[in-house]
């Protein structure tokens, strides 16, 4: 596992050379540089955040798929699901989200 400011991990449900990448407080752009370079030699990412980090996973995905990588990568999939947790007022329900970019093979 290494530990870039996003959490990568091996990701078994696809292929050997698919990531799973933990979406956290970040910059957007920074976010996407690191992921970029990993989508480069992985081929296919698993964006994966919760809560209020929803909104950079999906921002970063925009970012990738819509401006670097342009007509050469693409969102495979999105699952939306939720998940026990604490909050404020005892268990509550978090938002997860999984998006999966993959390059386009020519």
């Amino acid at each position: 596992m290494e530990d870039v400011k996003t959490q990568l991990t091996n990701d078994h449900s696809f292929s050997n050379k698919g990531r799973i990448i933990l979406i956290q407080r970040q910059p957007i752009m920074e976010c996407a540089i690191d992921i970029l370079t990993i989508l480069g030699s992985a081929g296919q990412v698993v964006l994966k955040a919760k809560g209020d980090d929803i909104p950079t996973a999906v921002g970063v995905a925009n970012v990738i798929t819509e401006k670097m990588m342009k007509g050469t990568s693409k969102i495979v999939d999105i699952i939306v699901d939720s998940e026990n947790g604490t909050g404020k007022y005892g268990m509550t329900l978090i938002s997860t989200i999984e998006i999966i970019l993959a390059k386009k093979l020519n």
